[in-house]
């Protein structure tokens, strides 16, 4: 492999109808010989922090969290992740990856414990799944123009409004998904 793609942030194209990818920005966080693995990070789900907390036996919250549960990807959905950014609050002592300058992300369970007390970084969303590709399957999918690649930024990925993160991300490409032959401007 020739290139080092993550961390970045991977743009489904306009073209891409894939049912599951279609308008997605997947936040990569590995990316090798192996293969790679990533989250999705505009596609929140209707569940609440506090209501997977307390399906997981997390005890003593100390107060109501409001984060969301985002859909990290189609892959292993019973798993959890943290993502989050580190300059938000406390975040010593976490068993954590930092992926970038204001992204970071932990799968530990004494993390989401620390989260219900209150104990830990303010801008976070809990992922469930993961977006996975097999050896040279994202290299390809790269060439045939389903992904477009950009530089991971955490305004991206913590700032913007779901809805809005894909057209976003394209647009710091120049490219306005209205202006692309094929694709529908509403559903972005």
């Amino acid at each position: 492999m020739t290139t080092k793609l993550a961390p970045g942030l991977l743009v489904a194209a306009p073209s891409l109808r894939c049912p599951f990818f279609n308008h997605t920005v997947v936040l990569l966080v590995e990316h090798d010989d192996d293969g790679a693995l990533g989250f999705v990070v505009n596609r929140p789900t209707e569940r609440k922090v506090d209501s997977l907390l307390a399906s997981l036996d997390v005890e003593d919250r100390a107060e109501e969290l409001g984060g969301e549960v985002w859909l990290g990807g189609p892959c292993a959905p019973d798993t959890g992740w943290v993502l989050f950014d580190p300059s938000s609050g406390d975040t010593r002592d976490v068993e954590a990856v930092e992926l970038a300058p204001r992204i970071a992300v932990s799968a530990s369970r004494a993390f989401l414990e620390r989260l219900a007390r209150g104990r830990g970084p303010e801008c976070y969303a809990v992922l469930l799944g993961y977006a996975g590709w097999g050896p040279g399957q994202l290299d390809d999918e790269i060439r045939e123009g389903s992904w477009i690649w950009i530089d991971a930024d955490p305004s991206l990925v913590f700032d913007r409004a779901h809805p809005e993160r894909w057209a976003a991300a394209l647009a710091t490409l120049g490219i306005d998904p209205a202006r692309v032959v094929g694709t529908r401007a509403a559903e972005a």
